[in-house]
């Protein structure tokens, strides 16, 4: 059985990153939340490390903004394995064109609502889903392939 989801959450506002951790728990209690990165330079580092399937990226940040990081990430992630989703949370609307240019699957506005917190989540569990079918469906054609007796030697 695979372990269950992962995120990072990229804050430099220590403040900002404990409460979005909350409301993730209450909307997807299966997901585990790796230590907060508290710049860009680090989340890049994180995300290259640890690989988690998402990441809640703000924008502005020190070091290497939250756009900035996303590309990097996936310039830089491994070839075999998928990219995180990137979300992006922030209090600056005005990045939105920017952020699902840098293939962000959602973009979330401080305070974050739970309502739109919750339809985020919604979204994020649907796409990591259809990432994990096909991997499934291999895995149990493969058993199945397995279970074949040889054929008998002549």
């Amino acid at each position: 059985m695979s372990p269950g989801p992962r995120a990072l959450i990229a804050e430099d506002e220590p403040l900002l990153a404990a409460a979005l951790a909350p409301g993730l728990a209450a909307c997807w209690p299966g997901l585990a939340l790796l230590p907060p990165a508290p710049d860009g330079a680090a989340v890049l580092a994180a995300a290259l490390a640890h690989r988690p399937d998402v990441c809640f990226l703000d924008i502005r940040m020190p070091r290497l903004d939250g756009l900035a990081a996303a590309h990097a990430i996936i310039e830089d992630w491994p070839h075999d394995v998928p990219p995180p989703l990137m979300v992006f949370v922030t209090a600056h609307d005005e990045y939105a064109l920017r952020a699902f240019e840098a293939q962000a699957l959602d973009y979330l506005l401080k305070p974050v609502e739970h309502g739109r917190l919750a339809a985020c989540v919604a979204r994020l569990m649907r796409q990591l889903g259809d990432r994990r079918e096909p991997a499934a469906a291999l895995d149990d054609a493969v058993a199945q392939l397995r279970a074949v007796p040889a054929p008998a030697a002549v």
